[in-house]
């Protein structure tokens, strides 16, 4: 992968980088700041609530915020998701039987701190989108089931429909591993998908779905998946309701949108139909999905090349 390719996202999107500037300075005034510039955008404080968890020793400066301003959600809902990224980072990405009992220990009390801010959040702001969203995570972490998930989104999507974070968190909950179904997983992202307003970024839900049935198929098999005329088409599809439609608003989801697609159709040999995504791109990726192949920035790279040649 080249050296000018990008997939921090702090980086990738200028946006963002006053917001880790003020993580790095445990500021919370500039935290506040810079979601009170957002607006009332749920989708939007989500996202960068995902991230901001990811920003390492960020808790402590968190929980000053949410001790001071006991009746505001943001602030608690921004130390449960720095909570749940902690547990997560225990428990690590092994499927289950790989994961050791200490591991699971700390990861469900991690969860339950952040599950018992959330349940107060949600409680006071019944309508904060971020919170319900946050407790997706925790609803799959602890394992409550396909049908408490499905209670939350419900929840969730009384006030916001759309919140193309949810719909990922949900369509992972949705697939086998973690006891859902290819069914269930598929007809979400389909219905979601066709639901949502031409140009939304709710179309890579079905790239995402067909990316996590190949990593469960492995080997030929899921080359061959990928490679299938039907999936490819259906692919081309979302992509045009999608980041291709040409009411898509370029923002923070089309970075994750295009990579999805973009591996999805470098994965299938589909090489002219990534092209569009890898320009889209240009020296950015989110590694999300492309964390799934191994020695992924090389592979990136050499993907791209290739679409980069069908031009």
């Amino acid at each position: 992968m080249g050296e000018s390719t990008v997939s921090d996202p702090f980086d990738a999107l200028p946006g963002l980088a006053p917001l880790r500037a003020a993580a790095w300075d445990d500021d919370w005034a500039a935290t506040q700041d810079f979601f009170a510039g957002i607006g009332d955008s749920a989708a939007d404080v989500s996202f960068a609530a995902g991230l901001l968890a990811g920003v390492e020793r960020t808790e402590a400066y968190l929980e000053r915020a949410a001790k001071a301003l006991p009746a505001a959600p943001l602030p608690r809902t921004l130390l449960a998701e720095r909570y749940i990224r902690i547990g997560w980072r225990i428990r690590s990405g092994a499927r289950a039987e790989r994961v050791s009992r200490d591991q699971f220990a700390q990861f469900h009390d991690w969860l339950r701190k952040a599950e018992l801010l959330l349940i107060e959040v949600c409680a006071q702001h019944p309508e904060y989108g971020p919170a319900w969203t946050a407790r997706l995570l925790t609803a799959r972490g602890l394992e409550l089931g396909q049908s408490e998930a499905r209670r939350r989104y419900d929840r969730l999507a009384e006030h916001h429909p759309h919140l193309f974070r949810a719909q990922s968190q949900l369509l992972q909950q949705l697939c086998p591993k973690w006891s859902g179904s290819w069914e269930a997983a598929h007809a979400f992202a389909r219905d979601t998908a066709a639901a949502a307003p031409p140009g939304s970024p709710a179309g890579a839900l079905i790239a995402e779905a067909h990316i996590e049935r190949w990593l469960d198929l492995g080997g030929a098999a899921a080359t061959e998946y990928l490679r299938d005329v039907a999936v490819r088409n259906e692919l081309r599809d979302a992509a045009g309701m999608s980041v291709l439609h040409p009411g898509h608003q370029p923002g923070w989801h089309s970075l994750g949108g295009h990579s999805a697609f973009a591996l999805a159709f470098s994965l299938g040999g589909h090489l002219r139909d990534a092209a569009r995504h890898f320009s889209a791109l240009g020296d950015t990726v989110s590694e999300s999905f492309w964390q799934y192949l191994p020695d992924w920035k090389n592979r990136f790279a050499t993907y791209r090349t290739a679409a980069s040649a069908t031009l």
